[in-house]
């Protein structure tokens, strides 16, 4: 297993819109290991396979404690969507910045798991922000985006700004 560089908002490849995998073997495998060992040591709860500049639809979540229920979805499709949660969000390509996104509170989605075997899950929570944050990711899209045009200059304003001082 390898630590994989996390790209930082407002890098361009974080648009990108992530393929498909057609084929689960031993590198997706890989690249599913290698996203939990960054993911878990970052910390953060989700990461998308985009956010480490590798443009398939891949996403490794884990909300427990104890850091041992590790989620994987590969193909994420959400199916439905029910009701409305405010929650404040964060996200390891965009460090240290935090606000309230507006998404579905319950959702429905279907994906294969690392076996190839299609899977079902109802979420709401915690969770469901949390497969929504991870799909945008894929779809090219970063939280930030959900957020006023001032927010977002701000963001890059202070990124930037942080990006000058740690350099």
């Amino acid at each position: 297993m390898a630590l994989l560089p996390i790209l930082r908002f407002p890098d361009a490849r974080l648009k990108k819109i992530a393929a498909p995998v057609e084929k689960i073997d031993d590198g997706i495998r890989r690249l599913v290991a290698d996203m939990a060992e960054t993911m878990y040591e970052a910390p953060g709860i989700g990461l998308a396979a985009t956010q480490v500049d590798v443009h398939r639809q891949v996403v490794v979540i884990d909300i427990s404690e104890e850091k041992n229920q590790l989620l994987v979805l590969v193909n994420p499709r959400i199916t439905h969507r029910d009701g409305v949660q405010v929650y404040e969000e964060g996200c390891l390509s965009v460090p240290g910045i935090y606000d309230k996104v507006e998404r579905a509170a319950q959702i429905t989605v279907e994906y294969l798991d690392l076996e190839g075997q299609s899977r079902t899950l109802t979420a709401d929570g915690l969770l469901a922000v949390c497969i929504q944050h991870e799909i945008d990711h894929l779809q090219g899209r970063v939280f930030v985006d959900h957020l006023s045009q001032l927010k977002q200059m701000r963001i890059k304003t202070k990124l930037a700004k942080q990006a000058r001082i740690t350099a």
